[in-house]
């Protein structure tokens, strides 16, 4: 390890030390793989969010027309074969995520990122102008410095010149929608899971047995088996490709993990040694779980009060005696 650590970029090409050659080469590429990044950027959004994937795919025809520019130059210069040099091969070099990293990002990212590369290309073509002597190439370079600069600007401000207030509201209402599809509402409905289904067994469990302590183990052991068979679930019953609803295993572990939060909210009290001091924190642990999901019944699932308390609070309430009255029975 000690080795590797020591040898680490001593096989890369110094910056300060590339030819004229060797920049171009890393030029073409680099304009090449930007253009691919901001085009898939286009793709991923097109469907919806158009007129920001507009704003990517301008941004790619801009990029290939830098390495057009490019590899006219270093023909000229150098001939028609050209190295194959990429940002990883130089020591110190910004380098840029892999394509098949790049998920789940929000537009804002995009453009954010997007502002990032072109900050990073124009400080690449400024240095790079500076070190070359060939007019022609050192022309060329100043040229792309200044024009990455201005598209720098284009990627910071592109909404001012393409994206109408509706359009971005739009946008962000899209946004709003896919958040509560993919995590708050395979949240809400394991934490209703969790909460309120396993009322009946801990409670019973706990007046037919009057033990904390196995109380807490039952309720331990339906908690986590309803978060595992919750999560599965979720990921089963829907690839989201049609619903739009996002990744299946996001869903499947956010809904898991709410179920088990939901049923151990009142089986932790149960550590408690005294069975009565036990219980009142359970009821009153069991109020606030209710509460939390009624509030965000009505927050994102646009539920009036009086209807999420109504499902909410009476179904909890239900489940609860049933299982007051199974165990005291």
């Amino acid at each position: 390890m000690l080795t590797r650590l020591l040898n680490f970029g001593r096989n890369k090409l110094r910056f300060d030390d590339m030819s004229a050659r060797e920049i171009l080469a890393l030029a073409i590429t680099s304009e090449e793989d930007d253009a691919r990044i901001y085009r898939t950027f286009a793709g991923e959004i097109r469907e919806t969010y158009p007129d920001s994937a507009k704003i990517f795919d301008e941004m790619a025809t801009e990029e290939d027309q830098h390495r057009r520019w490019l590899i006219d130059v270093f023909r000229e210069k150098f001939g028609e074969t050209i190295p194959l040099i990429r940002r990883e091969h130089v020591a110190g070099f910004y380098s840029r995520k892999p394509i098949w990293l790049m998920k789940n990002r929000s537009v804002d990212e995009m453009r954010k990122q997007a502002a990032d590369m072109e900050a990073q290309a124009h400080r690449f073509y400024s240095a790079a102008a500076k070190r070359t002597s060939d007019a022609t190439i050192r022309k060329l370079l100043g040229d792309l410095a200044r024009a990455e600069a201005g598209h720098l600007g284009a990627a910071m401000n592109a909404e001012k010149h393409y994206i109408s207030e509706d359009v971005k509201e739009a946008e962000a209402e899209a946004e709003h929608r896919q958040f509560v599809l993919t995590y708050v509402q395979p949240g809400l409905a394991g934490l209703i899971d969790g909460s309120v289904s396993t009322l009946a067994p801990i409670f019973a469990t706990a007046f037919a047995t009057m033990n904390p302590w196995t109380t807490f183990l039952v309720g331990l052991a339906a908690s986590v088996g309803a978060g595992i068979s919750m999560g599965f679930t979720e990921v089963a019953s829907d690839d989201g490709v049609i619903s739009g609803r996002g990744s299946p295993m996001i869903r499947g572990v956010v809904t898991g993990i709410m179920t088990t939060l939901g049923g151990l909210g009142h089986a932790l009290p149960y550590l408690i040694p005294d069975f009565w001091t036990a219980t009142y924190v359970a009821v009153a642990v069991v109020a606030v779980e209710l509460a939390i999901i009624t509030f965000i019944q009505h927050k994102y699932m646009e539920t009036p009060w009086v209807k999420a308390m109504l499902q909410i609070v009476l179904g909890g309430a239900l489940v609860l005696g049933a299982g007051v009255l199974i165990g005291g029975g």
